[in-house]
């Protein structure tokens, strides 16, 4: 017997459902696409956006609104998706029809793309929208190393309760205003200077809808350019709320499949949850993790994290020696890059000589 959705999924398909119909109708709002960085090697690539009904600006705002608007995050919520959307995806000269999911997103693998390794550019075309370009980073087989970084509190700081974090840096603050933590910048290019071609993934549990803004931070703070895999807010086809450390463990499982050969130094912080899924995942995959580095948050960012001036990590990290990789700490990029340079560098060196 099928299972039918969560009822607060079915109903908020069925209120988008009705959005699509009054707005497409009777306000004539237009099909639009966003895209977000995808990835693949010489196997596939990985195409991820969105379509949405979206007002066209000159008919929500003046001109001097929709410059400020722009840097608001809030913004970024102010479209319908489009239930099963229709849209063609463009690789390499070749269309491939493909239909969003019930909240109008797009995740498709496409084999036999003919593209080279390094960035290019596809695009994602509704069925009666614009044309969007998408950049997608075909990673090299020959590649060995791979850096993953969380992103609240582990390369940007907001002094506020983690319930409120999401809200006020979505829809309040620009990401000029954000608080980087000193450092980690540097030592994500240092890293990907040292390991030529090394991809940068960014998995965290904020919604897709913060990727325009979060994308524009990790640009005015230089860091590696990289795909960012966020996660839907909302219902799931089980519950109310979809589980944020599920989201990172499916993502470290799904990128162990699609590069095997690949090492990675996972990185994060330990006012959640990373250093015991990542040590989790370092079990499962001893041969897929070069190395853990946590950053450590001071006792007032714990506090604000999860409401006590204590980790919630110690047992992860308390026993490095006992991990199944390396686990090192810090409380920012400068110091955990004097930490992580020199194990890396013995590590660089033993695969030179396996090779």
């Amino acid at each position: 017997m099928a299972s039918r959705p969560f009822f607060a999924a079915r109903l908020e398909q069925r209120f988008h459902t009705f959005l699509n119909r009054l707005l497409s109708g009777r306000y004539s709002w237009d099909e639009a696409a966003y895209g977000y960085r995808g990835y693949g090697s010489g196997d596939f690539v990985r195409v991820l956006g969105r379509i949405v009904l979206s007002p066209q600006p000159s008919r929500l705002e003046s001109q001097f609104l929709t410059e400020l608007i722009a840097r608001r995050g809030w913004r970024n919520f102010f479209n319908v998706p489009l239930v099963n959307g229709q849209a063609v995806i463009t690789v390499d000269g070749k269309d491939y029809p493909v239909t969003a999911d019930r909240n109008g997103y797009i995740d498709v693998r496409i084999e036999d793309h003919g593209l080279d390794v390094g960035w290019h550019t596809v695009q994602i075309r509704p069925k009666n929208g614009e044309a969007l370009n998408v950049d997608v980073n075909i990673i090299d087989a020959e590649q060995r190393f791979g850096l993953v970084s969380d992103i609240d509190d582990t390369i940007i700081t907001t002094s506020l309760p983690r319930p409120f974090i999401a809200a006020w840096n979505t829809f309040v603050l620009e990401e000029t205003a954000r608080t980087a933590v000193p450092g980690m910048s540097e030592l994500y290019r240092n890293l990907q200077a040292q390991f030529e071609g090394a991809p940068v993934f960014y998995v965290s549990t904020g919604a897709w809808n913060t990727a325009p803004t979060l994308g524009r931070f990790l640009r005015h703070h230089r860091y590696p350019v990289g795909p960012m895999l966020l996660t839907d807010w909302g219902p799931t086809n089980t519950g109310w709320f979809r589980s944020g450390q599920d989201h990172k463990r499916v993502a470290l499982e799904q990128l162990a499949r699609d590069f095997p050969r690949i090492r990675w130094l996972l990185v994060g912080d330990d006012g959640q949850h990373d250093p015991s899924i990542y040590t989790t995942f370092a079990q499962n995959h001893p041969d897929r993790v070069a190395m853990i580095a946590i950053r450590q948050l001071t006792p007032t960012e714990q506090v604000l994290a999860h409401g006590s001036p204590l980790s919630l990590n110690d047992e992860a990290i308390a026993n490095p020696e006992l991990q199944p990789v390396p686990v090192v700490s810090a409380p920012e990029g400068y110091s955990l890059g004097d930490i992580i340079q020199p194990r890396l560098d013995a590590y660089a060196a033993r695969h030179e000589a396996r090779e």
